[in-house]
């Protein structure tokens, strides 16, 4: 991806609990980059309220853009397009930001482009606040690790996306989520886990890692199930009158931080060991490129550098402000789209699954 002029493109991304919006030139000079976080609203569920979130979403969206277009150093005027992530993610948390989105668009007179929230992850690595940009060498395989997905993409370029291999129950960082749950951490889980695991013996357990008829998917429910039987101990009864001998306040630190280490272990090598898989099943793959949440996690990320080198391909991972869902990775993709001549009409509309 070599550095260019190009469009001014507004990213709005609002698919979780994220509210955020950034300012783009071209494939990927990010000028802005501004993330309204709900952390505070969803610890106390351990997880996303799907109403909370898009009540939240409204509270805080212009604000965000506001803030937005005024750190880029611009005003709305000078603003060529309009992107937003329009899918998958929770209904009412997207439609705060398509409604959003095509307000500015159709206000502004300039296109309004719809983006993937997860392709766009996968186009994060090639984003930075300053220039020369990373470049990004086609054909590539693309890794989502993500609170919502698990995913692996076989890309031939930015638009040309084909999955290979998805989760069948839970999402990685899903899984983070629950295991800090279990290991009463507190929210978000992914920080708390890779925090914790530093301090503990990742050989003390060994957890499960699935192995599925298709070699490319992911199936995380089993580990959780192991973690908790390694915190609390094995159900006594059955149904909902079961009861657990134990809880994460009766283990001591250090065996909290060995079962930290130990399921980070487990969910790591599974992620690098479909990846591996996948690389092995291609000659011509020239970029690996990451993205989701959980490519903030530093076990991950030292042993996707590893594997690349292993394998002969160029990494891509993002800075960590690109890892979480942001708006830059949705105007840095909407820019392909526009070099296309592509744009969608003010009838856009918000899906929750996943297309590809």
């Amino acid at each position: 991806m070599t550095a260019r002029p190009g469009p001014l493109v507004l990213g709005i991304e609002s698919s979780c609990d994220e509210t955020a919006a950034a300012v783009v030139r071209g494939p990927g000079h990010v000028l802005s980059n501004v993330v309204a976080t709900q952390h505070e609203l969803h610890a106390e569920y351990a997880g996303v309220v799907p109403e909370i979130a898009s009540r939240a979403h409204l509270e805080r969206i212009e604000p965000v853009i506001v803030t937005a277009v005024r750190a880029a150093g611009i005003t709305l005027a000078d603003l060529d397009a309009v992107a937003v992530g329009h899918r998958p993610g929770l209904i009412g948390s997207l439609l705060v930001g398509v409604s959003a989105a095509k307000a500015l668009a159709w206000s502004l007179d300039v296109p309004l482009v719809g983006v993937d929230h997860v392709h766009a992850h996968l186009y994060a690595g090639g984003l930075s606040g300053t220039l020369p940009l990373p470049e990004i060498a086609y054909p590539a395989l693309g890794l989502v690790v993500s609170g919502g997905h698990t995913s692996l993409y076989r890309l031939t370029d930015p638009l040309a996306i084909t999955r290979l291999g998805r989760t069948i129950d839970d999402a990685v960082g899903e899984a983070f989520d629950k295991a800090a749950t279990l290991l009463e951490l507190g929210y978000p889980g992914g920080p708390a886990i890779d925090r914790l695991a530093v301090r503990g013996d990742d050989t003390t357990h060994d957890f499960p890692i699935a192995r599925l008829d298709n070699p490319l998917d992911f199936s995380f429910s089993g580990l959780k199930t192991a973690l908790l039987y390694a915190v609390r101990g094995h159900p006594v009864g059955r149904g909902p009158a079961a009861t657990f001998p134990r809880s994460a306040a009766d283990l001591s630190d250090a065996a909290r931080a060995d079962c930290a280490a130990s399921f980070q272990r487990a969910a790591v090598t599974a992620v690098i060991r479909n990846t591996r898989r996948a690389l092995e099943s291609t000659s011509d793959t020239r970029s690996l490129l990451v993205g989701g949440g959980v490519a903030a996690n530093t076990r991950l990320r030292r042993e996707l550098g590893a594997l690349a080198d292993e394998r002969g391909v160029t990494l891509r991972i993002p800075e960590i402000a690109y890892c979480l869902d942001n708006g830059a990775m949705i105007a840095g993709l909407a820019s392909q789209r526009l070099d296309r001549g592509e744009a969608d009409e003010l009838t856009l509309s918000a899906a929750t699954r996943v297309v590809v």
